[in-house]
């Protein structure tokens, strides 16, 4: 049987993703979240025209040369000052309201006081130094739109206009399991023929990066009774499952089958490197997810995979990577009969971009992901030469 491609399968997945529904979360607890609703400012910002820097507040037309001008009052920000006596000014400070019949505000830096009063050594223009109303943002305008995942500027953005909370999609919680006799946790003692669990915190990390709730399984043992109530406790608390590990053919390999027996296995193997025994089903109704137990393997396939999967149940708009092209550092020589995605490190240079790969790209490596900050895509049967133009997803910023 030949293997399915990845834009097929991710095709299907997108396309079998439920939508989560939505609910109304604290700013605090909205990043990584994705909203549920378009946001539209409910106030002008600024509300009022404001000083942009500390300095003098005035009538330009009132500033002759030679000419002084008496203070009148003083207005920091967050106090409200009176409207100007024509032929005076006003000691104001960066982010205070401009006061009515001001239009224009010098810097302290082009001014002396003389005798209390104000000397003015520059001629000013209208509206200098002013910020309007509604100069950043106007009531009523478009600001973030449905299906946009919150960054740390957009709370910034939404506070700004008021919001102390906002619709998003509900959040998921998704369990992780690990499988494998040979497996300890990191701060146990290895014997021989045993090796630390680094699946665990990374598929945690990866999935606390997308604001959902990580449910904790633990490390099953390789047995089918085992498998099965991990399986079992895992689709009874949690929205989705992944495991890593036991989806290989091995006689050890039991996820594959009792989630057969549990549920449904609507995918297995696909035309990607590293992550072939990639699966993907149902167990009691609740989408799994089975991840080869190769970290690197678990990595790349979650990135490619199942994180585009988890932002669509959250409902957002760009779910995919963002793709650029890069001019090679590298020489591939070898063409595929799988998609290969490589561990890969992105330069800026005088002309573009320029990407390197790691010398070790065995799926056993995983010190190449941590070294890596992109993906160089090279599709089945292509080859790569210096100089070439290849795709790269980066890492660092996946969207």
């Amino acid at each position: 049987m030949a293997l399915r491609s990845v834009d097929e399968v991710l095709h299907q997945l997108l396309a079998d993703a439920p939508i989560w529904g939505a609910e109304s979360r604290d700013l605090a607890r909205a990043l990584g979240a994705v909203l549920a609703v378009d946001v539209f400012a409910q106030i002008d910002v600024p509300p009022a025209a404001n000083s942009a820097m500390d300095g003098y507040a005035l009538r330009a037309a009132d500033v002759n040369e030679g000419q002084t001008l008496p203070i009148t009052q003083r207005i920091p920000a967050g106090a409200l000052g009176s409207a100007l006596q024509a032929g005076s000014a006003a000691r104001i400070f960066t982010g205070a309201f401009v006061p009515p019949g001001a239009d224009a505000v010098v810097a302290q830096e082009d001014c002396e006081l003389l005798g209390g009063e104000l000397k003015v050594n520059i001629v000013p223009r209208t509206g200098q130094h002013i910020r309007p109303q509604g100069q950043d943002i106007a009531k009523g305008q478009l600001i973030l739109g449905k299906g946009h995942r919150l960054q740390a500027a957009d709370l910034g953005l939404l506070a700004s206009l008021g919001f102390a909370a906002v619709d998003v999609g509900r959040q998921l919680r998704v369990a992780v399991m690990s499988t494998g006799d040979e497996l300890r946790e990191p701060g146990e003692v290895l014997a021989a023929g045993q090796i630390y669990n680094s699946n665990r915190p990374m598929l945690a990390a990866l999935l606390s990066e997308l604001g959902v709730e990580v449910i904790d399984i633990g490390i099953v043992v390789d047995t089918p009774a085992a498998t099965r109530a991990a399986l079992q406790q895992a689709s009874a608390s949690a929205d989705v499952v992944i495991s890593s590990g036991g989806v290989s053919v091995g006689e050890e390999d039991h996820v594959k089958a009792q989630v057969e027996a549990m549920g449904s296995l609507d995918l297995w193997k696909l035309a990607i490197k590293p992550g072939k025994p990639l699966a993907y089903g149902r167990v009691a109704g609740v989408p799994f997810f089975g991840l080869p137990g190769n970290p690197v393997s678990g990595f790349v396939t979650f990135c490619i995979l199942v994180r585009p999967y988890l932002l669509k149940m959250l409902g957002a708009e760009q779910v995919l990577p963002a793709q650029w092209p890069a001019k090679a550092l590298f020489d591939w020589p070898r063409a595929g009969s799988r998609q290969e995605y490589l561990r890969a490190r992105v330069v800026p240079s005088t002309d573009g971009m320029t990407v390197d790969i790691h010398p070790q790209q065995s799926s056993g490596v995983l010190s190449s992901v941590s070294w890596c900050n992109a993906l160089a895509i090279i599709p089945v049967g292509k080859t790569v030469a210096p100089g070439d133009r290849v795709d790269v997803i980066f890492l660092r910023d996946l969207n």
